[in-house]
């Protein structure tokens, strides 16, 4: 915003809370602070973002008028009495520090601190604001906090505050790049592990095309041969299996409705995590609070033609009849998912008092959204998914009576490859999930977007490499049962995920108490799952496509 000369400048108290629980955050004022005599001030209206993300901003009352110094001045006294030390004494020794906004620039401070033996208690108690400007603008704002005063029970505490203005050359669009932390996203290790990911993929790529090129040429050209064969060759032939389920392949996955549900969402998340990126690279989405979350929720609930387009034509190819049960678990299995989590930890949340109890109202915004606007939108996309590409147009018939299954080699059965599929796409991400985990658990902003767009990019390859793979060994077993196999193979990578997050959660952060680890663990499974789903997804539509190519070639007696 630009300021006239003697404008109010505005500080907002957001929140405190423990250091080590990011999450765990408290108005400022349910600390026995108080506040400055100035009462006055233009409301705050507040986005869906911030409210899901517990942002609680009240007025300070303190007088700052844009390039006005203030000496030393205090602004408000406590009466210190023994509840009101307690509560100071609880949030020293648990590291509480605060968050304050001036201009949208964030400022941290801490509340106070101990001494060594960890007897005495004080509080800082005079905040000294070094504000710089550029021209009409705040381009800077540094808080130090001094006036230690030791917690004594029925004592008054004077708290101050003084404004000093000073000229920067930083310009206005710069002004976030001091919270930006370069040497720890761009570290050496970040552009090796991008690298490393990088020859992974042209390996599987070559892989895959040699499967390709060399099996197939070699399985169609002894088919072809197969008439002049004597029975020795022919005995020799059985491994290339996959032909002999000719009519099997495109027999419809068992749990045709869920299947094409869960296709769907990973269709719509998929597109969701690429337009968001694309979007973050190109608005600095980190400088506003809570435009995160609230671009991801707009775009969820935009991109739902997707899910109904994909999901929807997946059913109908799959002889599905009741259409619209399938639309309504495809449009509700992510939202519900979400909803169900944040409302477990909200009744956590309320328990505690903390600012991340999302409001009634927001609820309200939230299931709106669903009925108002990703339904009607999914019913869409599902209208036009079963007319423009419901019609089963598979390259072999069905055969009436199902093959039976032969016997095979233990590593060739679904579970064991489902549990090896999601090693490879895990190995190619869980450099970058370190990254992400720590700009979302730790004070860290994330702004290497272009690196999260390479590593999405690298996943889905990878992602689908491994998965054709897996299918073309499993169809040379006779096992035609692939649908299932393709999805869970790739989605398995989300299990992966999860366990990472154990370890992350006890190697690598700090936190304790109930409401930060069940914000933790519990966050951390919906985001494992939508990961799942949507690797699922991109393995599932890679291999059908592998699928219907080998097939279209083969001649069919």
């Amino acid at each position: 915003a630009e300021y006239t000369d003697k404008e109010e400048v505005v500080l907002w108290m957001n929140t405190v809370g423990p250091y080590h629980n990011r999450q765990e955050t408290y108005k400022y004022f349910s600390l026995p602070f108080c506040a400055g005599s100035k009462k006055t001030i233009s409301h705050y209206h507040e986005t869906l973002g911030e409210a899901l993300q517990g942002v609680e901003l009240e007025f300070s009352g303190l007088d700052i008028k844009f390039k006005d110094e203030v000496m030393q001045t205090t602004y408000c006294e406590i009466d210190l009495d023994k509840a009101k030390r307690d509560a100071f004494v609880y949030a020293i020794k648990n590291h509480y520090w605060y968050q304050m906004y001036i201009d949208d620039l964030p400022i941290w401070g801490i509340v106070g601190e101990a001494d060594e033996n960890g007897e005495d208690h004080y509080l800082w108690t005079y905040k000294k604001l070094e504000i710089g400007y550029n021209g009409n603008r705040i381009v800077d704002v540094n808080l130090t906090s001094e006036g230690k005063v030791r917690l004594m029970a029925n004592t008054r505490i004077a708290m101050s505050y003084s404004v000093k203005w000073k000229k920067s050359d930083v310009k206005f669009e710069d002004r976030f790049d001091k919270y930006l932390d370069p040497s720890f996203f761009q570290h050496r290790i970040h552009w090796f592990s991008i690298f490393n990911s990088f020859m992974m993929v042209i390996f599987l790529v070559g892989l895959v095309s040699m499967i390709l090129m060399r099996t197939l040429r070699k399985d169609y050209a002894r088919y072809s041969k197969e008439e002049e064969m004597d029975d020795m060759d022919r005995d020799l032939g059985d491994e290339y299996g996959w032909k002999q389920v000719h009519g099997d392949v495109f027999r419809p996955s068992s749990h045709p409705l869920i299947f094409s549900s869960l296709i769907g969402s990973g269709c719509q998340i998929f597109s969701v995590s690429l337009i968001v990126i694309i979007v973050a690279m190109v608005e600095d989405l980190y400088t506003e609070r809570g435009s995160m979350l609230s671009t991801a929720i707009f775009v969820y609930a935009a991109t739902s033609p997707v899910n109904g387009y994909f999901g929807g034509s997946l059913y109908a190819k799959q002889g599905g009849r009741r259409w619209i049960k399938q639309m309504f678990i495809g449009a509700f299995m992510i939202p519900a998912m979400v909803c169900g989590t944040a409302f477990f930890i909200n009744f956590i949340a309320i328990y505690y008092h903390a600012s991340r109890a999302i409001p009634f109202g927001t609820m309200v915004a939230v299931c709106c959204i669903c009925f108002f606007v990703i339904l009607p939108l999914n019913l869409v996309g599902t209208i036009l998914g079963r007319n423009l590409s419901g019609q089963p147009n598979f390259p072999c018939r069905v055969n009436a009576v199902p093959r039976p299954i032969p016997e095979k080699k233990w590593f060739m059965e679904p579970a064991v490859i489902v549990c090896l599929g999601g090693i490879l796409p895990f190995g190619s991400i869980f450099i970058e999930m370190y990254f992400i985990f720590t700009s979302f658990w730790a004070y860290k902003i994330y702004y290497v977007y272009g690196f999260m767009m390479l590593v999405l990019v690298i996943l889905c390859i990878v992602t689908v490499c491994v998965t054709i793979v897996c299918t073309y060994f499993l169809l040379n077993a006779e096992d035609y049962r692939w649908q299932w196999t393709s999805f869970l193979s790739a989605a398995s990578t989300a299990v992966y995920v999860y366990m990472y997050s154990f370890y992350y959660y006890f190697f690598k952060t700090k936190m304790y108490g109930l409401f930060q680890t069940s914000f933790y663990f519990g966050y951390m499974a919906v985001f494992s799952t939508a990961l799942g789903i949507m690797c699922g997804a991109i393995g599932y539509m890679g291999t059908s496509a592998f699928v219907r190519k080998i097939y279209t070639n083969v001649k069919i007696d």
